[in-house]
């Protein structure tokens, strides 16, 4: 009688898969400074994490689209208070973090080395009201330009529209075709998320080997204030918030949306990238697919705190280097503007730091000092956005899963056991 062995590869590939994900990235993360440092110049090492960040950004508007439309057709749930909830936490902690932004500025002042050169490379929205009025429009742009674009804006409207009219139209034949489309890209998604180590490799080498930290030393003092900023953020604000509404700790589930959503989009530096990643995690806490399908790919268009903590420090940095005096009242008013223009800077090209100067014409900057703030921010990007990155996604997760948990608690279900509850999740 033979026993039948397993092959050399197929036993690597097993113990790879059941290695911790976590250890796996760490690994990576290691491999990659090394290699960084080693080899700077040996830019094939840069492959994977290209391909990494290409795989997630070309996967996550079709999955968003086939989930959302699988989800309203044939799910027996609908958008109920939890979705709500999701969005008044997103808005809430955005407001908090603008505040959060002013306290650090005006308790570690800093200021920014002026030039007469100004590089604007990008249409500069000249008020809230056309930054919601460019948002309204991209909601109605070519489904499958959006698609393309990766218009997520655009995407869960329609989305939204063809799942509702299925739900109410199609026959359950149709449905059970989205249904298992749908579960094909979630098996993709799962494929990419157990190379991330690899790609996390790749996008740290990158990091290493490009731009070193002496064009950083000018700017130091403000890197700090602002990575302080977003770590109160995400390490008080939030979690204070989740506390306040479950009445549990909230420590376990916030490391665990760092680790397991923000350490990704750390190096992604891209929330539409993480959309794959974060619906996974979604998964493994147990949230109900019809919620978190909707809330996840709109929290990466709306839950801005870091977006909204850079519009108020840079703001805030550059009033002051031009002697401007700024009251609390000020302040406020510049918080809810941040705010408001944090909502809406997916829907802009450049991002969070392109609406430094519709906040800088609060209190009368010109353009071309404002946008002398833009291309400060654009030197301190590679810290700036990752950190902005990883706030913004994991809190996706955070307040996805705290309204979910909040409707299990009234409606008598048990947390999760790291939450202090009985029931065991994927782990």
């Amino acid at each position: 009688m033979t026993q039948k062995t397993e092959g050399f590869l197929p036993g690597l590939m097993r113990r790879y898969s059941e290695t911790s994900l976590i250890l796996r990235i760490l690994i990576g993360l290691a491999a990659g400074a090394v290699l960084g440092i080693a080899f700077p110049s040996a830019s094939v090492f840069s492959v994977p994490g290209t391909a990494f960040v290409s795989a997630l950004k070309a996967v996550a508007p079709v999955l968003v689209f086939v989930l959302v439309i699988s989800s309203l057709a044939s799910g027996q749930s609908k958008l109920d208070r939890r979705f709500g909830f999701v969005i008044f936490e997103y808005l809430l902690s955005t407001f908090v973090a603008a505040l959060v932004a002013v306290a650090f500025s005006f308790a570690f002042p800093t200021t920014i080395t002026l030039t007469g050169e100004a590089a604007q490379t990008h249409a500069v929205p000249s008020g809230v009201g056309e930054v919601l009025q460019n948002l309204l429009v991209s909601m109605f742009d070519n489904p499958i330009g959006a698609m393309v674009s990766g218009n997520y804006i655009s995407i869960l409207f329609w989305a939204v529209v063809f799942g509702l009219l299925m739900k109410k139209l199609s026959s359950e034949n149709t449905r059970k075709v989205f249904t298992d489309i749908s579960e094909i890209l979630s098996g993709a998604v799962k494929g990419i998320i157990n190379l991330a180590p690899f790609g996390i490799m790749g996008l740290v080498f990158q990091s290493i080997s490009g731009r070193g930290i002496s064009a950083y030393e000018e700017y130091g003092k403000l890197i700090l204030v602002l990575v302080g900023a977003m770590a109160a953020v995400g390490l008080v604000v939030n979690p204070l918030i989740v506390f306040l509404v479950l009445r549990r700790n909230p420590y376990p589930l916030v490391f665990r949306c760092v680790r397991e959503s923000g350490l990704t989009a750390f190096f992604t530096r891209s929330s539409a990238a993480n959309i794959p990643v974060n619906m996974r995690l979604c998964e493994r806490l147990g949230l109900d697919p019809d919620i978190y399908s909707v809330s996840i790919p709109l929290g990466a268009t709306i839950n801005m705190d870091g977006a909204a903590v850079v519009i108020t420090i840079m703001t805030l940095a550059a009033v002051r280097t031009m002697g401007i005096p700024v009251d609390i009242p000020s302040a406020v008013v510049l918080s809810l503007l941040s705010t408001l223009a944090a909502c809406g800077s997916s829907g802009v090209a450049g991002g969070s730091l392109l609406l430094i100067p519709m906040a800088c014409s609060l209190f009368g900057i010109s353009s071309d000092i404002a946008m002398q703030v833009v291309s400060v921010g654009f030197i301190m990007s590679v810290i700036q956005d990752s950190m902005e990155t990883a706030l913004n996604s994991s809190g996706d997760v955070l307040f996805t899963a705290t309204a979910e948990y909040r409707h299990w608690q009234k409606t008598g279900r048990s947390l999760p056991t790291f939450l202090g509850g009985e029931t065991r999740l994927d782990i």
